[in-house]
């Protein structure tokens, strides 16, 4: 029987999108920014609560990396950064509404 060279190409995009949203704090993290309007490192260090810095600053920066959020040093002292979402990013909110209401329905 030959596989579907469709059902490979489609087990890759998820992969890949597994790969970049599938940190610990991720859909939280664009959660707050999105819908809650937390944008400053410290209110979203205080929103989640149970994350290490060191690890809020890691996903920060592979979500910027990987065109999610934006960054915006004021250069100000004292230091005040804001992270937004990109299009991108914003692009992926009827996604995350969707897993929402299902999460809702369903667990």
């Amino acid at each position: 029987m030959k596989k579907s060279t469709t059902a490979i190409e489609r087990c890759k995009t998820v992969s890949a999108i597994q790969k970049i949203l599938g940190g610990k704090w991720k859909l939280e993290i664009i959660y707050y920014i999105a819908f809650a309007d937390i944008h400053r490192f410290g209110a979203l260090r205080r929103q989640i609560g149970e994350i290490m810095e060191s690890s809020l600053t890691k996903q920060l920066r592979e979500l910027e990396a990987d065109g999610f959020l934006s960054r915006h040093d004021y250069q100000e002292v004292p230091p005040r950064v804001e992270y937004n979402l990109t299009d991108l990013g914003k692009s992926f909110l009827p996604v995350f509404e969707h897993m929402k209401q299902w999460g809702e329905e369903n667990l």
